[in-house]
This record gives C-alpha cells, structure tokens and sequence, in this order.
C-alpha cells in the first residue's frame, strides 16, 4: 500500500483527491486537448468526475497500484491540474507518470512543477528505480514537459489504443533517481512543439494553395506516380498502386506532422484539384537543416505550381520552424527539378556522387541550398 501525503512545490501543493474537487475537474476535463490526449472518457460527463475523486484515486491509492495527485495552488487552493504515478509496480521498482493541466492554468510551468516533484517524491518516498512517460506521438506539450522535466526519450512504441493525429504510436521516455530534473529546453524545441502541437497549416502559393493530403487526392496520385518520369526520378513504388497513395496521404503524412518530423503537402490549384506534392523533412542530424522534395501531375507541368510551392514552403520553413537552411537533391538528369529550384532561389552547390539510391542503385545527385535572406 502507498501512504498518501502532501507534496510541495514552489507555487503549488499537491494533494490527495477529495469529493468536491469534482466540480473542477468536470469544467478542466471539458477541454478537447485533454479528452483528445488523455483516457479520460468523451464526452466528459459530472459522474465521470464524481467516479474519479471519490472511487478511482482513493482506489489507486488504497490498493498500491498508482498514486493521484491533485496539483492545487499554494496561495489560493485553486485545482489547477492533475499529476501523479498512474501505475506502480513494486517488483520492479518502476513507476508512470501521468499528467494534465486545466485551461485556465497553462502557461505558467504547471505541469512541470508538478512532475518533478511527483518524480522527486518517488524516488525518496517510494524507492522507486525509475519513472516512465508515455505519451501518443503528436502530444507535443506534454513531451516539452517531459523534457523539461528531465525526461530521457528513448523513441517510439507501437500502440493497442491509437490516437487520430499519432496513429497507434507513442513516444516513451524514462527518469532515472540522479537524473537532473531542471532541464532548459532550447527555444528552439519550444517553438516547434508549438508549431507541430497545432493543426497542419494550409499556405497560399501563387495560383495555388499547399495543405495536407487527404483522401481526395488519392486517384489523382496514382495516374502522377505512375507518369514514366516519376519513376525514373523518384522512389515512388513500381508499380504504383492505390494503396501506396493511401499509405502516403493518410497514414505517412499525418504521421510525419505529429512526430514532428517535418511537413507534406498537397498542392492544390484555384479549382482545388490536385496538382502534386511538396514536402519539406527536418534533418536528423542538424535541427536547423532540411530537405525538399516535389512532384507534379504531368498534364499541370510547366505552370510554375512547382515553383511556387517550394517558394511558400521554404519561407514556411524559416519562419516557423526556423531551419537555417533547406536543401534541394535531384538525380543528374532530372532537369525539370533543377530549373524549378533555381527559379525558387536556390544555389547550385555542386554534384554528390552516389548520393542517391534509386531502384536499388547508386546514382549521382545535383544539389542546391536556399539560406534565410536569400532572393526567392
């Protein structure tokens, strides 16, 4: 059995559960990020809240088997979030973390007050070896927490229960006792987490307009990658089929948005069809460094679409997530890619032998490079 007990932070007292915090709870878990990122039921009804506080935390707490946390404000007792261990196992000496903080709270370090000192007091209290976080990949405020909180992410688990923008993936991280618990996260990360903690935006191009993919892009991807010159300038599969078009469009590129990993979009003309696709990938390697790629249907060719997509992606690209440079690749010979990136502004650098692997062989690539304040 766990002891209960009452934990301090700067600003903020945590405490046990109690029966007339469910008005509270009831008002914070109306919030569609919480009942998009958490377990809690949608739609969040007042008995589901009067369940929590009066039967499930003093259960949790009662049998050993997690340890709940109001987070309330030192001065004022005001509820203010929800912190604690939502599982413990004793044998192995490990614990989950688990967190949300109400509307009305945010932005004032909350939540990782609260988790290290919810960590804190496992570590002290309860002999804990270690502490995990989970959270669904696309949950971008709460893996700044976990950060902050000085969180190891250690990558990705597949999920039994997935999530509409994660999929069914979820980051996974651990602390161990020893671990700082004050981390500075860099501007950078917070930035980012904001951008990609929000919907996919849709940009303005000239004559057109970029924005995610989506079933209604499906037929029209087919007839492109299957135009002999994507093929032979792409790694689009061979043969092309509508499967591969569903797994870009609404697996792939959402999932590439909710890691965080960088952006893709369809390109759409002043009708709204599909004309192709644009997208833009943050390196692995160096945070301020990415990638574009491009293709356009072959009867939309020659209208400056290309053109204009990559122009209103890149400026994208240094405005919000702040890369300090995009580079652009092309297999030697793919002529029409290279006339759209010099018309974009980019520089031609040079040429990489064997840089690129298409259909299982080594080719050769152009590649150019676009730096903020350079003429688009």
């Amino acid at each position: 059995m766990v002891t209960g007990q009452e934990i301090t932070a700067p600003g903020l007292v945590l405490r046990q559960w109690r029966a007339d915090d469910a008005d509270a709870v009831y008002q914070a878990c109306q919030d569609p990020d919480i009942q998009l990122w958490t377990r809690v039921p949608s739609p969040y009804e007042r008995e589901h809240a009067r369940y929590f506080v009066s039967e499930l935390a003093p259960s949790a707490w009662a049998n050993g088997t997690g340890a709940p946390f109001a987070v309330t404000d030192a001065s004022t007792g005001e509820l203010l979030g929800s912190c604690g261990l939502v599982s413990i196992e004793h044998q192995l000496a490990s614990a989950e973390v688990g967190y949300w903080t109400a509307p009305w709270a945010r932005g004032r370090g909350v939540a990782v007050g609260a988790t290290r000192a919810v960590c804190r007091w496992a570590f002290e209290s309860l002999d804990m070896r270690r502490v995990l976080w989970q959270a669904a990949v696309g949950n971008h405020a709460s893996r700044l927490v976990a950060l902050r909180a000085g969180f190891r992410l250690e990558g990705e688990l597949r999920l039994a229960d997935g999530n509409p923008l994660g999929g069914h993936a979820g980051w996974v991280g651990s602390l161990m006792p020893g671990d700082p618990v004050e981390v500075e996260v860099g501007g950078l990360t917070a930035r980012r987490a904001k951008v990609f903690g929000g919907p996919q935006p849709a940009l303005p191009a000239k004559g057109a307009t970029l924005r995610r993919p989506d079933e209604r892009d499906i037929d029209a991807m087919v007839a492109a990658c299957s135009d002999p010159d994507a093929v032979r300038y792409t790694g689009v599969p061979d043969p092309y089929e509508r499967g591969d078009a569903e797994e870009f469009a609404c697996r792939l590129a959402p999932l590439s948005w909710a890691r965080g990993a960088g952006a893709i979009f369809a390109i759409r003309d002043t009708a709204d069809a599909w004309v192709g696709n644009i997208d833009v990938r943050i390196s692995a390697d160096d945070p301020l460094v990415g990638e574009v790629g491009f293709l356009v249907a072959p009867e939309a060719r020659g209208r400056g679409y290309a053109t204009a997509a990559l122009r209103a992606v890149c400026e994208w690209a240094f405005a919000d997530l702040g890369l300090a440079r995009v580079k652009w690749r092309a297999q030697v010979g793919n002529v029409a890619s290279r006339r759209v990136a010099e018309k974009a502004g980019f520089t031609m650098e040079g040429l990489l032998r064997g840089d690129i692997v298409q259909r299982g062989q080594r080719r050769d690539a152009w590649i150019a490079g676009l730096i903020p304040g350079d003429p688009l």
